[in-house]
């Protein structure tokens, strides 16, 4: 794909851009938001320290780089982002569509590692505009992946200290492989974030594999933001640099991809943890090919089946039609229960072609996107004429909490392509927790299975 890499200056943009290349991908722009006044801003999305040397980076690797100012401001802070007038994540939307517009980028690189926060915005951003988030750092262990980036050729700089333990006067301006010992020493005794996840420190990147030229600073300044007694925040502002020519030899063809700590045995990967209600299988046969739908009891911590969902081959004979009329089954069976699509937390969807999931997800989508449930896709047998069944599993939120339940649901829905899991293609969630259980991490599955049984 083409991409366009989010830069901060630091080295998880700069790594996360090594690894978007060696997995095959074209870095065809770059992009920055820069702050409009003062050096750092503390904003909850941008790293902006250093900002004065980011121009550099267009011409250390020969591409054109797209810079916007912020102008909004981190107003919306929750877990979940909406679209809102003047939140900073606006300056990033107007940023990257430009950049679309421009050189037609189908992809964003972006070097989150545990952000949330940052994560989320990025996603939202991206899926408002159909690009693909690239994010191949995202939950790496942090020790293994600083020491990889080192190994790689990564030569970065401390430019922003705030933490017990790092002082502005002694830290800043080190590098990496200087401070790695160090980093690691603090982690064991104060728990910091050895990548800097906690803000504890921020980076500056003067060269890297892909770099055609190197950054050299000339002259630089220390600025004080805060004299703690315990733990000072200093950083570094840049006053002159300048980039020189270096051999670059072959050093893409040698980019490390690196493992991805995800893969495991299929029959690992669809096992299902045991459901906090044990409801008991239902094994209803169907005789005819309008299913009827099955509702199980309700269980005392509000778990609730409703299983043999599905299209109606006698008026329609597409896989598009059969969704919709199965998903507006759904709706109503809902409705008369007293129960919304947002009290499903797990859907079993049954295809009998893997081939149709692009059109299953198309009218899936129009029904499920804030939050949406986890979902296990599976390709087998089924009636004649029937193109897909789907059974649902319902949680009542209303009922008083009971053996740690809770009232809202925790969903994890990562649609950044990364090392850490299989890429999310679809509106559904990788897990929802609820009652300190994790829903069904979502899959595609190619089975033989007979679930003409609901």
């Amino acid at each position: 794909m083409r991409v366009v890499a989010l830069i901060s200056g630091g080295k998880d943009s700069c790594y996360n851009m090594m690894q978007c290349v060696a997995a095959g991908h074209a870095i065809v722009a770059l992009a920055n938001l820069r702050p409009a006044k003062a050096d750092e801003i503390d904003s909850y999305m941008y790293q902006t320290v250093g900002h004065q040397a980011i121009d550099l980076y267009a011409e250390a690797m020969g591409l054109p780089l797209y810079r916007r100012t912020i102008e909004g401001s981190s107003l919306d802070t929750g877990r979940e982002y909406s679209q809102k007038e003047g939140d900073e994540v606006e300056d990033l939307y107007h940023l990257l569509k430009l950049v679309k517009e421009k050189e037609g980028v189908e992809a964003v690189s972006v070097g989150a590692i545990l952000s949330d926060y940052q994560r989320v915005r990025v996603e939202n951003v991206c899926s408002r505009l159909q690009l693909q988030p690239l994010a191949y750092l995202w939950w790496r262990d942090q020790a293994a992946l600083l020491k990889e980036m080192i190994s790689s050729g990564v030569h970065a700089l401390l430019i922003k200290v705030a933490a017990f333990g790092l002082d502005p006067g002694k830290h800043l301006g080190k590098t990496l492989a200087e401070m790695e010992l160090c980093l690691q020493q603090l982690s064991q005794k104060y728990g910091v974030h050895i990548c800097g996840e906690g803000g504890e420190y921020e980076t500056f990147t003067t060269d890297c594999p892909l770099f055609k030229k190197k950054i050299v600073i000339d002259e630089m300044e220390t600025v004080i933001h805060s004299a703690d007694a315990f733990a000072p925040v200093g950083y570094l502002r840049f006053t002159q640099m300048h980039t020189e020519d270096k051999d670059i030899g072959s050093t893409e063809s040698a980019l490390p991809l690196g493992s991805c700590p995800c893969q495991s045995a299929i029959d690992k990967m669809t096992e299902e943890a045991v459901y906090a209600d044990k409801t008991q299988d239902i094994q209803e046969e169907f005789t005819s090919n309008a299913c009827r739908p099955w509702c199980s009891a309700r269980s005392s911590v509000g778990y609730q089946w409703i299983t043999g969902i599905g299209g109606l081959p006698s008026e329609h004979t597409d896989v598009r039609g059969q969704t919709q009329h199965a998903l507006t089954q759904l709706q109503g069976e809902l409705k008369e229960r007293g129960f919304q699509l947002k009290h499903i937390v797990l859907v079993h969807l049954y295809v009998k072609n893997m081939e149709d999931f692009a059109e299953v997800n198309s009218v899936y989508c129009t029904f499920f996107s804030h939050n949406p449930p986890a979902r296990v896709c599976v390709q087998t047998c089924l009636s004649a004429g029937q193109l897909l069944q789907m059974d649902v599993l319902l949680h009542d939120w209303t009922l008083p909490p009971q053996d740690g339940c809770f009232h809202q649901r925790d969903t994890l829905h990562v649609q950044s392509l990364s090392h850490w899991a299989p890429a999310n293609i679809g509106p559904y969630s990788q897990a929802v927790r609820m009652c300190r259980l994790s829903r069904c991490c979502e899959q595609c599955v190619l089975a033989n299975l007979d679930v003409s049984r609901g």
